[in-house]
């Protein structure tokens, strides 16, 4: 299959990098597709996308050298598929049915309708097919008038493998700083755990119950010291890390609202630590626990105290956590990576 492909993988200052967006171009490759590439820095579009003023003057531009570019490529040699991780900001609906009316089937996959659906609710019912990770969403982009599959997230073992590096740090989360992980990070190591954190905004902590969002970021951590706080990590020392570190801790909430009703979702990390071959340690979830076996590849808390209780076990017992890390690298290899996710859909789709 031919398939047009747009989304933004440039560097992202708040994270590792936009690796994840390139690791579904890859999968699409493995699975013998030949990609076409949008030639397009999205890495503005992607810095504004609640800007109003920018999206009016961006977006037009945007739009008019997809369509230029897509054409000629149809022109040259047919396309099957039109594949995009695109927001309302990237383009008007009326650009998506303009590449229907070639006879391109449209598919558009975005991860963070948990809490910010209102971000593709305007181009989501143009496109054939929406890949949602979010089961719980599925009825709400039907009520759009979308077209949904739920497609998990997954992860690309080329990039997620054991790294050969000696192991340094009891525990370890990687990731930015809101919600309820600072509070729940410095409880541990009030617990005289030594938990350490990479990711952006570490050096500061949300205010609690802050209504203002201008102080979340003015309050200093307290009982973080220096040494237990990392900067954000490249996408190699990302990988490394799960392998550096006994227990990797996994957080389920979303978003940074502290007064309104806690919102979780499977996360990105929720599978490219057990793929890496790390221990993880990760908040319960009815959704997570359909994809890996608690206790057994890989292991979960709901409340602080459980978490307190397995981090103790799991340190004093190596072959049990090691016993789960190998298991959970089974299960992510033979059940969750991208090809897996993409082989399901474009099934559901109707494509061999």
């Amino acid at each position: 299959m031919r398939i047009f492909y747009a989304a933004d993988s440039s560097p992202n200052p708040d994270f590792a990098s936009n690796l994840w967006r390139a690791n579904l171009h890859d999968s699409l490759v493995e699975l013998g597709h030949e990609i076409v590439e949008f030639d397009y820095d999205l890495a503005e579009t992607f810095r504004h996308l609640e800007d109003d003023l920018f999206i009016v003057q961006n977006r037009p531009r945007l739009g008019e050298s997809l369509l230029a570019q897509l054409r000629a490529a149809h022109a040259a040699k047919p396309l099957q598929m039109f594949f995009s991780y695109f927001y309302d900001a990237c383009v008007e609906p009326a650009v998506i049915d303009a590449i229907r009316g070639l006879g391109i089937v449209t598919v558009n996959w975005f991860c963070n309708a948990s809490y910010q659906l209102h971000l593709v609710s305007g181009i989501s019912p143009h496109y054939d097919w929406c890949l949602v990770p979010e089961r719980f969403r599925i009825d709400d982009y039907r009520a759009l008038g979308a077209r949904p599959i739920y497609c998990q997230e997954a992860a690309n073992p080329c990039i997620y493998k054991p790294s050969d590096v000696p192991v340094e740090f009891d525990i370890a989360f990687a990731g930015q700083c809101y919600g309820d992980r600072p509070d729940t990070v410095l409880w541990l190591r009030e617990q005289k755990l030594d938990v350490r954190v990479w990711g952006a905004r570490w050096e500061y902590r949300v205010a609690p119950r802050s209504r203002n969002p201008l102080r979340r970021w003015l309050f200093p951590s307290r009982g973080l010291p220096a040494h237990a706080i990392g900067g954000v990590l490249s996408d190699a020392a990302l990988v490394e890390l799960y392998s550096r570190v006994r227990i990797n801790l996994g957080f389920a909430a979303v978003g940074e609202n502290q007064e309104g009703p806690r919102i979780t979702q499977v996360r990105l990390r929720d599978f490219e630590v057990p793929m890496s071959g790390g221990f993880y340690l990760a908040e319960h979830s009815d959704e997570l626990a359909d994809f890996f076996t608690p206790g057994v590849e890989i292991e979960t808390w709901k409340t602080r105290e459980e978490m307190l209780e397995r981090c103790r076990y799991y340190l004093a017992n190596d072959h049990a956590r090691r016993a789960i890390a190998a298991a959970g690298r089974d299960r992510a290899l033979r059940e969750h990576t991208w090809a897996h996710r993409f082989k399901s859909a474009f099934s559901t789709m109707g494509f061999a």
